[in-house]
């Protein structure tokens, strides 16, 4: 079993994803989509087809918004240092998380607190009802992944990771989440992918930098 993380991020009671905690979005009206299968390939298959690939244009976010995010993302990769890095990556789940509906914050609040009390089936019939409610919405995809994630039940999980990185391919935490249960399920290529993918987005996580020096000695037999 590899090593998980503190808890953190949107996977906020399990490790999935490196970062303080999350905060919660907007609610649009709207029924979910059904849900498509990850793309991501069965574990026999020998080439792995790469990471769920985002739209050219991300649906629903307003501009400056979306110039925020960009704004913080490169501050991220600039960050002189760990607390620095800890400030931004803050920032970034705020912008992630606002949301101008009560609701959307009074569901997301009761998931939290039934996550944390260890009622799984209430906390997941929270976050359907977000989900039912914006299905942009994308730290409901991504604290429905954790839960999915505390259970083992890892399809439905990379479903949900699917589902957020559609939406942000840039969400760091979602992409160490892919990791994490790539390297469970014995992918260590697959799970190499995704660490590197997250660690070039956000080069301060240092559990995933660890994480791809060990894989990388493993799956490519020499060190980073």
């Amino acid at each position: 079993m590899p090593q998980r993380f503190p808890a953190v991020g949107w996977f906020c009671l399990a490790i999935l994803f490196a970062v303080a905690g999350a905060l919660m979005p907007a609610v649009a009206s709207a029924q979910a989509p059904p849900r498509s299968g990850p793309q991501i390939a069965p574990l026999e298959t020998t080439e792995p087809k790469d990471l769920p690939q985002p739209p050219s244009k991300l649906p629903g976010i307003p501009k400056d918004r979306v110039h925020g995010l960009d704004f913080l993302f490169g501050a991220l990769k600039v960050a002189p240092d760990e607390e620095s890095a800890k400030h931004v990556e803050a920032r970034i789940l705020a912008l992630w998380s606002q949301t101008s509906s009560d609701t959307t914050v009074l569901l997301m609040q009761r998931a939290k607190v039934a996550m944390e009390a260890q009622q799984p089936d209430i906390a997941l019939k929270l976050l359907d009802a977000v989900l039912k409610l914006h299905p942009d919405y994308i730290e409901g995809w991504s604290r429905r992944a954790t839960l999915y994630y505390m259970q083992n039940d890892y399809q439905r999980s990379l479903e949900d990771i699917e589902q957020v990185l559609i939406r942000e391919p840039r969400h760091f935490g979602a992409l160490a989440g892919l990791g994490m249960i790539m390297q469970e399920l014995g992918d260590d290529r697959r799970a190499l992918d995704a660490f590197r993918k997250a660690l070039a987005i956000d080069p301060h996580l240092a559990n995933v930098r660890e994480l791809v020096k060990t894989l990388t000695e493993k799956v490519e037999g020499r060190d980073i």
